[in-house]
């Protein structure tokens, strides 16, 4: 089922609402304080990828999340953005040599 292009609409501009505090984040107030990202993507970054994938509210909810858990107490290391439910990033692997035998 495909989104109707006003709700499309919609939900790139509710996205681009909230992606444009991050990017003000990113260019003026980013810059001024000292680099202190515990993980990678930084938390900005993250926010913008995950709002385009997966969309306002998703995308804000994954974004919420890891900027609660950046703190001196919680984890760190790389934390991508997750793909999709049902989607994967693996390629599905070639047919069996058995499976490829016509009788």
């Amino acid at each position: 089922m495909t989104q109707s292009s006003p709700f499309r609409f919609a939900r790139q501009a509710l996205v681009l609402g909230m992606i444009a505090p991050i990017r003000v984040y990113q260019w003026v107030i980013s810059p001024v304080l000292p680099a202190s990202c515990r993980y990678s993507p930084s938390c900005s970054a993250y926010g913008v990828e995950a709002l385009r994938r997966h969309g306002p509210l998703r995308g804000g909810w994954l974004t919420l999340r890891r900027i609660l858990r950046c703190h001196p107490w919680g984890g760190m290391g790389y934390d991508p953005v997750p793909e999709h439910k049902g989607t994967s990033s693996c390629r599905p692997s070639e047919p069996s040599a058995a499976s490829r035998r016509s009788f």
